[in-house]
């Protein structure tokens, strides 16, 4: 059911979504510079990809990028905008089921993702199995707070806000994740991200009686501020 529903609502806004990834380009590009050091000779691959914001911050830093995603019409707008960016192709498939070779990648990462899967241990297994050994793992994605009831009530407004959202993952919770998969944790960082409610609840087209319940739920108004963690990690075996 929870493929059912991030098809049907990334489907219905796969346009807004894009201009928020060209809105925001050039800042993710400098902030995976900084983050993710290559070489220039890696193969990469950026699942849940959507229309390819990772991808696309990936794709001067190294050979090639493979661009995952479950929603054909949101590989169609990143295709549509990947002029300049010969080196990234876009390919359908599922996180938890890559359709990608043992150890093919040298650097796998994901962005924003992991709260719209159902079985998000089973995505980020999949995440280490493409990726060789000794290669890289990015993982960012907005983390639930560490009171277990606040954290509930965030998933509430998320869930009102948006049907594909599933739950969101705490900072303790991920880094049991990534020790039981053979990850080392070279870095991380926490970050506070200012969002404008208003437009926060556009982008996910929730409008009539599911927006006066998100904004019933929502933690505050007219914005709030959310975590967001970015973890660099290397496949240790």
């Amino acid at each position: 059911m929870n493929q059912d529903d991030v098809k049907a609502r990334f489907a219905a806004t796969a346009t807004k979504v894009a201009g928020l990834e060209e809105r925001r380009r050039a800042a993710l590009a400098e902030r995976v510079r900084a983050f993710v050091p290559t070489t220039g000779t890696e193969r990469a691959i950026d699942v849940a990809a959507g229309t390819g914001a990772l991808a696309f911050a990936l794709a001067p830093l190294v050979r090639e990028v493979v661009a995952v995603d479950l929603v054909p019409e949101l590989l169609a707008e990143g295709r549509a905008r990947a002029a300049g960016f010969p080196n990234v192709s876009f390919v359908e498939g599922d996180a938890t089921a890559l359709p990608a070779a043992d150890g093919e990648f040298d650097l796998a990462g994901t962005i924003r993702s992991l709260h719209h899967i159902a079985d998000p241990e089973r995505a980020l297994a999949e995440l280490v199995r493409v990726t060789r050994v000794g290669g890289t793992v990015v993982v960012v994605d907005q983390i639930a707070p560490g009171d277990a009831d606040a954290a509930a009530a965030v998933d509430r407004f998320e869930r009102a806000r948006d049907v594909s959202h599933t739950r969101l993952l705490g900072d303790s919770e991920l880094r049991v994740l990534f020790s039981e998969n053979g990850l080392e944790l070279e870095e991380v960082e926490i970050e506070d991200e200012q969002r404008d409610l208003a437009k926060y609840l556009d982008l996910a087209d929730c409008d009539g009686a599911a927006r006066e319940r998100a904004l019933a739920l929502a933690p505050s108004r007219p914005s709030y501020t959310t975590q967001l963690a970015w973890y660099r990690l290397r496949r240790a075996h």
